[in-house]
């Protein structure tokens, strides 16, 4: 596997792949690797011929007093993580080559970066779609991987593929847990034992609201309701937002139709959680 830091050379390689008729798979990342993210990388060796995987700790998608400073960074591991699921080119660019006049022009996706994550972190989307697109034009991928853990942000990056006429494929990959069924992130590493057990409760809340819509439920407040009271349990949780929504247009609803997200977004101690499912009505 081969480091690649400058954008020219990571353009290089991509042109002389796309010259021999090669399908590269990409894995846009933050870094602090864990198994959700070897899952993308598995997928994209499926996928394709030449695989990508970038780390960039973007600070445009960061808010003023997020963890931008201490989000965390090892890219050592990560290294190494990467050259075990078999990745081709690890492209590792400074903020200088991202934005080398610093940020000045934005790509903004309307109405789905503005509610949920958009309400609690403004302009959040705007920098992820933003510095998703630079690195789209860099590495020029034909097939790209995200996880359903983050999605919304998802849903922003479909749109933005689709309204901007990206020749990309977007494949969205299944949220891996660890054995207690907490979703896998980087900043689960923030959490101290006792934070990790209260953070436990968000998989119970999602089970509760599969449980509740299995029974016959269907009127999304009643759903809400169940869910908060699993998350309420806990006294070390915070909630953000419990919300059901079209899976498409992350537009509330109030009955559950044939199939619903559910987003949930909790502040555990200083490290802030998101989850959600994708729940099919019986």
């Amino acid at each position: 596997m081969d480091i690649v830091r400058r954008v020219h050379s990571m353009r290089e390689i991509s042109r002389q792949a796309r010259v021999k008729g090669q399908r590269i798979g990409f894995v846009p990342t933050l870094g602090a690797l864990h198994d959700g993210h070897s899952a993308l990388m598995r997928r994209m060796n499926e996928q394709a011929d030449v695989v990508v995987v970038s780390i960039f700790v973007n600070p445009t998608q960061f808010g003023p007093h997020e963890d931008l400073e201490r989000y965390p960074r090892d890219l050592t591991g990560d290294t190494d993580r990467c050259v075990r699921e078999g990745v081709d080119y690890l492209f590792v660019p400074g903020v200088d080559d991202v934005y080398p006049e610093g940020p000045r022009t934005w790509v903004e996706v309307p109405e789905l970066s503005e509610r949920l994550e958009g309400k609690s972190r403004p302009a959040h989307f705007r920098g992820v779609a933003t510095v998703v697109l630079k690195l789209f034009d860099v590495v020029q991928p034909h097939v790209v991987a995200f996880g359903q853990k983050d999605a919304q942000q998802v849903a922003v990056i479909r749109r933005m593929i689709e309204d901007l006429l990206l020749d990309i494929e977007l494949q969205v990959v299944p949220t891996v847990r660890d054995a207690q069924g907490l979703a896998l992130s980087s900043r689960n590493r923030y959490l101290s034992p006792e934070e990790y057990e209260a953070a436990l409760a968000l998989p119970r809340a999602l089970e509760a609201a599969r449980h509740v819509i299995g029974e016959g439920q269907q009127k999304a407040e009643e759903v809400r309701a169940a869910v908060r009271e699993v998350l309420d349990a806990e006294a070390r949780l915070g909630v953000d937002y419990v919300e059901l929504v079209h899976p498409e247009t992350l537009q509330p609803v109030g009955l559950v139709g044939e199939q619903v997200l559910l987003l949930v977004a909790v502040r555990c101690g200083e490290t802030r959680l998101i989850d959600n499912a994708l729940i099919a009505r019986p």
